[in-house]
Order: structure tokens, then C-alpha cells, then sequence
């Protein structure tokens, strides 16, 4: 279940020019925007695939049924490059209870193209039937965002999960795939190809640092 935001054209695919251009990127406010955008449009799509319940709406000229979502769905964020994702998400799912995990990369001093997920955080509302939507910006071989999960869900069992990423790469997804076969991963685009410190090519660069600023390294 493997949903490329930009198999057709669409402004997606606009927005994803802008976010990997070195020129334009350089915008920060604009970076951050962009991947917000993309959080809105993988909102409304999950929206799609979620249970709805007929409710009777009183206007005032009389009654008119309408349908609402049957739960509110979690929206979880992997800090921090995740963040402006996540925002475009709770844009449109303003009513969701949120979860938020504390994870980092740490590179090995002796080898530089080794390195170890640690995560640090975590706080989650309860999951249990539930719809789990989890935001992260780049899923490059996935590590992350399986730790994060493998942890979320250690003891709960949501109805649906979803992960959303700007830019995935296929080792990524298919690790995802093989320890979560139900999952649905929602991404702007999809590259093929990771280098051997794990970041995608083409990319974009680091996610955070563009969102953020650079941070130090410990």
C-alpha cells in the first residue's frame, strides 16, 4: 500500500521542485511551507480511507444529514524535521490527539558511514482502534521510523496506520514493509537510490538542517 503523491501532476510535484533546489531552498520559510503543503495534501487523502458516521446537522432551515469521521485519528511526529509535516497534517485534522517521539541519528567517530538510531522520547495518547498517522520528512532506510513504531506499538493496536514522508526511498519502504505488510506509507516522491551514510539521492539534503538551522553534532 504504497501511495507516490506524484505519479500525476499536481502541485505536489511543483512544491517538490521547490524543496529540492539548492537556490531555492535556501528559503527557509518557504522550505518549510512547502513540505506543510504536502502534509495537507497527504491529509486529505487518508481522509478518504478512514470510517465516517452519519450524523443530522440542524440548520436553520431544518435538518440535513452529514457524515463526520467515525474517531479522530493520531497524529504522531518524529522531531524535529518531521514538525512541519505533522503541521499540515493537524491543519486539517484539527480535532486529532497527538503523539511526538524524541529520535536522532549518531554517527560512529571511528567510521562515518556507521551509525545508530537512538531514541530519546516518546508520549502518545491511547492508540487502541485508532487510525495512527506518523510523520516524518525523509524515509531513507526507515530506521527511524520503525523504532518509532516498534515502540508505539509494542502493546497497542490502532485500526489503521499511516506513514507520511516528503521524499522515501525504496530500501525504506520495503523495510517498513517486511516487519509492517498492513501499512500504508504516503510520499511525495520515491527515489531509489541511498548512499552509504543513509541519506537519499537525489534527495533534497538534510531535512531538518533546511527547516531548522544546522545543529550540532554530539
Amino acid at each position: 500500500m504504497i501511495h507516490n503523491l506524484s505519479n500525476s501532476n499536481s502541485l505536489v510535484s511543483n512544491w517538490l521542485y521547490e524543496l529540492r533546489d539548492t537556490a531555492i531552498q535556501e528559503d527557509r520559510l518557504r522550505f518549510r511551507k512547502n513540505i506543510e503543503r504536502i502534509g495537507e495534501v497527504a491529509a486529505y487523502e487518508i481522509s478518504k480511507l478512514l470510517p465516517y458516521k452519519q450524523i443530522v446537522a440542524q440548520t436553520p432551515m431544518g435538518d440535513a444529514p452529514c457524515f463526520v469521521l467515525e474517531q479522530q485519528p493520531v497524529l504522531a511526529s518524529i522531531l524535529r524535521a518531521g514538525l512541519p509535516l505533522y503541521q499540515g497534517l493537524l491543519n486539517f485534522f484539527d480535532q486529532a490527539d497527538c503523539a511526538f517521539i524524541g529520535a536522532y541519528r549518531k554517527h560512529s567517530t571511528m567510521d562515518d558511514t556507521s551509525f545508530q538510531i537512538f531514541q530519546q522520547y516518546i508520549t502518545s495518547p491511547d492508540l487502541s482502534g485508532r487510525p495512527l498517522i506518523l510523520a516524518d520528512s525523509m524515509l531513507a532506510t526507515g530506521s527511524s521510523v520503525r523504532l518509532g513504531l516498534d515502540s508505539m506499538l509494542e502493546n497497542e493496536e490502532p485500526s489503521q496506520v499511516h506513514v507520511v514522508t516528503v521524499i522515501a526511498c525504496s530500501e525504506g519502504i520495503e523495510m517498513l514493509q517486511r516487519h509492517y505488510p498492513d501499512i500504508h506509507i504516503w510520499a511525495g516522491a520515491i527515489d531509489d537510490e541511498l548512499t552509504a551514510k543513509g541519506y537519499i539521492v537525489p534527495g533534497l539534503g538534510d531535512a531538518g538542517d533546511l527547516c531548522f538551522g544546522l545543529k550540532k553534532q554530539r
